[in-house]
């Protein structure tokens, strides 16, 4: 008979497409996860991934599998949940998922109130960029998820924790670094730009900004597009490149005169979080969702 295990391996090699990767990732040797693999398709008479050279690729038969297979472990977690909370919040798991800014600056003093309330359920946090984290809410491998900005996703639920300011800065050799006062055609004459990756909600923010300013998006000159806040500041700082991002995470750089806020007005954007509107909502969620409301209160 099949077993959840089988099934979290099948999950883990059909996500990756590796062997190797997917023993990391779940604490197995390949040897296992091969030989788990091996007798799934067995006792079925299936194939689920095509062997080719040392590759291996999801089959037709694995990709449909592999929505069943997920919808069948998110149930098995559901249920494993609702014993757990039925103890009254003693134990269990709590799955959050959080763009970077949030995930960074704002969102660790609420979970650390959270374990001191609740030491027996365990935090995994996954961090990723907006639309990481709404695919995560979305397919139910994350309990509750925080975001910058908006999502189109009728199936997810949306409520304001709380607001951001979002701010161009530059390094001290920058032409901006003396506050002269900016127009929107300066953006893309004046400057290059190092960003965030597509999908993230600090460049979708800025960029909307640019867009209402009168501003094409695509005019503006891109030298790096880079997936971490650090790796953006740190480039800008050392560079005579500028870049939007989140005033928590350069505050403190602001102080120091390590950067620079240029004169480019952007409107505040909001911290998001989302639910799945359908879903059961797990008593570890709606009590962390409790702490982080308690400021707007």
């Amino acid at each position: 008979m099949m077993t959840l295990e089988q099934l979290a391996i099948f999950v883990a090699v059909a996500e990756r497409e590796h062997l190797t990767k997917a023993a990391d990732a779940i604490g197995l040797t390949p040897s296992a996860v091969s030989s788990a693999i091996k007798n799934l398709e067995g006792f079925y008479g299936v194939a689920l991934f095509h062997r080719v050279g040392r590759r291996i690729e999801l089959s037709e038969t694995g990709r449909l599998f592999l929505t069943e297979a997920k919808a069948t472990l998110a149930r098995a977690r559901a249920a494993e949940l609702t014993l757990a909370e039925l103890g009254g919040l003693q134990r269990g798991e709590l799955n959050v998922y959080a763009s970077q800014t949030i995930a960074s600056y704002w969102l660790p003093p609420f979970l650390m109130q959270f374990h001191d309330q609740y030491p027996g359920i365990a935090i995994n946090l996954t961090i990723g960029n907006t639309k990481t984290v709404s695919d995560a809410v979305r397919g139910g491998a994350a309990d509750i998820g925080f975001i910058e900005g908006d999502v189109n996703e009728p199936v997810l639920a949306m409520r304001e924790v709380a607001e951001d300011a979002l701010v161009v800065v530059v390094g001290p050799k920058h032409l901006w670094a003396d506050g002269r006062p900016l127009s929107a055609q300066d953006l893309t004459i004046q400057s290059s730009w190092v960003l965030r990756e597509a999908g993230s909600g600090t460049r979708s923010e800025f960029e909307n900004a640019v867009r209402q300013s009168g501003v094409d998006p695509q005019r503006l000159k891109i030298a790096l597009t880079l997936p971490a806040n650090e790796a953006v500041i740190t480039a800008v700082e050392t560079g005579i490149s500028a870049t939007a991002v989140s005033s928590f995470a350069v505050s403190s750089l602001i102080a120091q005169g390590r950067l620079f806020r240029a004169a480019f007005h952007i409107r505040p954007r909001k911290f998001m979080m989302l639910r799945h509107k359908e879903r059961r909502q797990t008593q570890s969620s709606l009590a962390l969702e409790k702490l982080c409301l308690s400021t707007n209160a």
